[in-house]
C-alpha cells in the first residue's frame, strides 16, 4: 500500500475514533491525554507510518477537536432553537391546493 494511502487509512481510522469516542466535548487536556494514547495505537496499527506522519496525524486530530465556532455557555454562537424557524401557514385555498397536488390533481 502506498503511504498516501495508508495516512488516508490511518486519518480515517483517527476522525472515526473521535466522533465514536466522544472526546470532542472532553476538556483539553483530558482531549490532549486521549490524543497521546490514540496516535500511540495507531502507530501500532500502522507501523509503517514515521514519527513525522504521526506528528502530522496528532496536529491533524487536535485541529479536528477544535470547534470553529467556540460552544457553551458565553459565546455569541447561534443554537439550534434560534435558528429554526416555524413552517408558513397554509390559507385553506393555499391547503385545497396541495392537496390536489399531492394527490395529482392539476
Amino acid at each position: 500500500m502506498s503511504k498516501e494511502k495508508l495516512m488516508d487509512r490511518a486519518r480515517d481510522e483517527l476522525f472515526s475514533h473521535i466522533n465514536r469516542c466522544g472526546v470532542l466535548k472532553a476538556a483539553e487536556d483530558d482531549q490532549k491525554h486521549w490524543m497521546d494514547e490514540t496516535i500511540e495505537y495507531i502507530g501500532e496499527r500502522y507501523p509503517d507510518l514515521s514519527d513525522a506522519d504521526l506528528g502530522q496525524l496528532y496536529e491533524i486530530g487536535v485541529r479536528f477537536c477544535k470547534p470553529a465556532i467556540a460552544r457553551g455557555a458565553g459565546s455569541n454562537a447561534t443554537t439550534l432553537e434560534e435558528t429554526v424557524t416555524e413552517a408558513p401557514v397554509l390559507t385553506e385555498a393555499g391547503a385545497e391546493a396541495n392537496d390536489m397536488a399531492n394527490a395529482g390533481v392539476a
